[in-house]
C-alpha cells in the first residue's frame, strides 16, 4: 500500500473511532481495504461515503477507484463521468477516467480524459504521465518524452512518467541511459507495486538492447514475480486460464464429433460477410495480420472484444465440470438457440462501432481458439486464420512483454507456466481442427514479414477478401485505429522481423524445451 494512503487510513481510523468521520474518512479507509483485498469492507465503507456525500466529486472518483481495482472498468468509468457530470472541470475525475479507459484498452478516450486533466491543470504529473505511457506504447517516442519531462518536472518520483522516457530513450537508440535514470527510482520501490513491475521491465528491455542478456532475464524474472505476487489474491479459488483451457479440450474430446456437424448457418440481417476469425496465440503477430486486413477499403477489424459473451455466460462459465457439462448443452441447442446467440454477437460487433455497411468483418482474439467450438456451429460459413510463429518466440516473448492483467496474462510469470499454457492452447487448437468443420489457413508469421505480398494474398484469397495495395500501409492503419494490445509499438513501425529473439536467452529456455519440442517438429521450427 502507498504510505501517504497507509498515513491517511490511520488517521481516518482514529476520526472513526472517535464518532466524527466524515465522508473523505470513509472513502479514505476504504480505499486502504481494497489495497487490502478486503473488497466487501471497502463496498460498505465507500456506500456510506456516498450516503454521507452523494454529489461529492471526489468520493465518486474514490468510488472508481475501488471498483478499477475489483475489474469493473464499465462501473469505474461510470462513476467518473457522475463526478464530471456534477464537476466537469475536475481534474481528478478526468485522470482517473483516462487510467481506467487505458487500462481497459480505449485508447483514444483514454488520451482524450487524459488531455482534458492536463488542460485543467498543467501541473497535473499525473495526466502528463498517463499521455506519456499512451505515447510510449503505441511508439511516438518524441510525444512519450515531451510528456514525461512535463511530469517529472512537477514529480521527479513519478515512476510512471519515468518508464515512459526510458521506453523514448529505447526507441531512440539511448538505451545506455536507461539504468542511471532508471535504477534509483527502482531502488526507492522497496514493495511489490505496478509501478515497480513496470520499471524492471524498462531495465529488463534495456539491458537486452545493450546486450547484457544475463542481466535483461534476471529483471524480467523480477518484473514477473512481482506480477504475480500483486495478483495472485484475484487469482486464489478461480480456474487458471490454462485449466479453462484444459476443460474445453476435455469436454470437447468426450463429446462425440456426430454433435459438431455443420449448422444451417443462417446469419441475422446485422451480419456481415465476409466474417474472418483471427486466432493464434499472443505475441503470435494477429495484430500485425489484424492490421494488413484492415487496410483493406471497407474492411472493419476488432481487436479482442468478448463478441461471443452470451454464449460464454451460457456455456463456459464456471468450474471445469460446468464447462463440459456447458458444451455438452452447446452441441444439443437448435437453430432458434444458435440464432439468438448469432443476433447477440452481432449485435456486440454493432456495439463496438463496426459499421453496417463494412464489407469483411475481422475478428481478431489470439486466444479465441477456446472458442472455436462455439465458432464451428454458429458460424459454418466464417474463415478462419491462424498465425503461426516459432513457439520459442512466442513463450520468450510473452514472459518479456509487461501485459495488463487477465487471466491469460498470469500464465506469463515464468517461462515454465507460459511454455505449459502455450502447449495447452496448441492441443486445443489441433483437437478443434480434427473434430470440427473449420474452413482454416495457417499464417506463418516469418512469411509474413520475409514475403509480405505473396503471404497476403494468400491471406485475402482464402477469406474471400479482394487484396489491394492499401495492405502494405498497416502501420498507417494502425496509427489511424489505434492498437490496444501490447504489439502497438511495433506495428505502428513498419514491417518488422522478429524472428529469432529467443536464441540470446536459449538456456534459459532449455528447461522448457521437452514441452515445446513437439510443436518445434508439428510446426517445421526444427531448423
Amino acid at each position: 500500500m502507498d504510505e501517504a494512503l497507509a498515513r491517511a487510513a490511520q488517521l481516518s481510523e482514529a476520526a472513526r473511532r472517535a464518532g466524527s468521520a466524515d465522508a473523505h474518512d470513509h472513502m479514505t479507509i476504504a480505499l486502504a481495504r481494497a489495497h487490502a483485498g478486503a473488497m466487501d469492507e471497502a463496498d460498505a465503507l465507500i456506500a456510506t461515503a456516498l450516503a454521507q456525500e452523494p454529489a461529492n466529486p471526489a468520493i465518486l472518483v474514490g468510488l472508481a477507484l475501488i471498483r478499477r481495482q475489483q475489474g469493473r472498468l464499465r462501473d469505474a468509468v461510470l462513476a467518473c463521468d457522475e463526478a464530471i457530470r456534477i464537476a466537469p472541470r475536475y481534474p481528478d475525475a478526468w485522470r482517473e477516467r483516462g487510467g481506467i479507459l487505458a487500462a481497459g484498452g480505449s485508447i483514444a478516450e483514454a488520451r482524450r480524459s487524459f488531455a482534458e486533466a492536463a488542460l485543467l491543470a498543467p501541473a497535473d504529473s499525473a495526466a502528463h504521465a498517463g499521455l506519456a505511457a499512451l505515447a510510449a506504447r503505441e511508439g511516438g517516442a518524441g510525444e512519450a518524452e515531451d510528456h514525461a519531462r512535463r511530469a517529472l518536472a512537477a514529480d521527479p518520483d513519478n515512476v510512471v512518467a519515468a518508464c515512459s522516457l526510458a521506453a523514448a530513450m529505447l526507441a531512440t537508440g539511448r538505451a545506455g541511459n536507461v539504468p542511471a535514470m532508471l535504477e534509483p527510482r527502482l531502488a526507492a520501490l522497496r514493495h511489490a507495486s505496478p509501478d515497480r513491475v513496470l520499471a524492471l521491465s524498462r531495465l529488463g528491455d534495456a539491458w537486452d538492447r545493450l546486450g547484457e542478456h544475463a542481466r535483461a532475464y534476471d529483471y524480467y524474472r523480477r518484473s514477473k514475480a512481482d506480477f504475480a505476487a500483486l495478483h495472485a489474491a484475484e487469482a486464489t479459488g478461480r480456474m487458471t486460464h490454462r485449466q479453462f483451457v484444459e476443460a474445453i479440450a476435455s469436454g470437447l474430446g468426450e463429446l462425440d464429433p456426430a454433435a459438431w456437424q455443420p449448422t444451417a448457418g443462417e446469419q441475422p440481417d446485422a451480419a456481415i460477410a465476409p466474417h474472418v476469425f483471427l486466432i493464434g496465440y499472443p505475441r503470435s503477430g494477429t495484430t500485425l495480420a489484424e492490421n494488413v486486413l484492415a487496410s483493406l477499403p471497407g474492411v472493419a477489424a476488432l481487436e479482442e472484444r468478448p463478441t461471443l459473451a452470451a454464449a460464454d455466460r451460457a456455456y463456459l462459465a464456471g468450474d471445469a465440470a460446468a464447462v463440459a457439462e456447458g458444451l455438452a448443452g452447446f452441441a444439443a441447442l437448435d437453430e432458434g438457440g444458435l440464432m439468438d446467440l448469432r443476433a447477440a454477437y452481432w449485435a456486440n460487433v454493432r456495439q463496438s462501432g463496426v459499421p453496417a455497411a463494412s464489407s469483411g468483418f475481422v475478428d481478431m482474439d489470439p486466444l479465441k481458439g477456446t472458442r472455436l467450438p462455439l465458432i464451428s456451429r454458429l458460424f459454418p460459413q466464417t474463415r478462419i486464420l491462424i498465425m503461426r510463429r516459432d513457439p520459442r518466440d512466442i513463450v520468450w516473448s510473452c514472459f518479456r512483454t509487461n501485459f495488463a492483467m487477465t487471466s491469460g496474462t498470469l500464465e506469463y510469470t515464468s517461462l515454465e507456466a507460459a511454455a505449459q499454457h502455450y502447449d495447452a492452447m496448441m492441443r486445443l487448437t489441433e483437437l478443434a481442427l480434427e473434430r470440427l468443420a473449420l474452413a482454416t489457413h495457417i499464417v506463418p508469421y516469418h512469411g509474413l514479414v520475409q514475403d509480405f505480398d505473396a503471404t497476403t494474398r494468400a491471406m485475402c484469397d482464402f477469406a474471400g477478401l479482394e487484396w489491394n495495395e492499401a495492405v502494405r500501409g498497416f502501420d498507417r492503419t494502425a496509427r489511424r485505429r489505434g492498437v490496444s494490445t501490447a504489439s502497438a509499438a511495433q506495428v505502428r513501425r513498419g514491417l518488422y522481423d522478429g524472428t529469432r529473439q529467443w536464441q540470446p536467452y536459449a538456456e534459459w529456455l532449455e528447461p522448457v524445451m521437452p514441452v515445446l519440442e513437439p510443436w518445434l517438429e508439428k510446426f517445421g521450427y526444427t531448423a
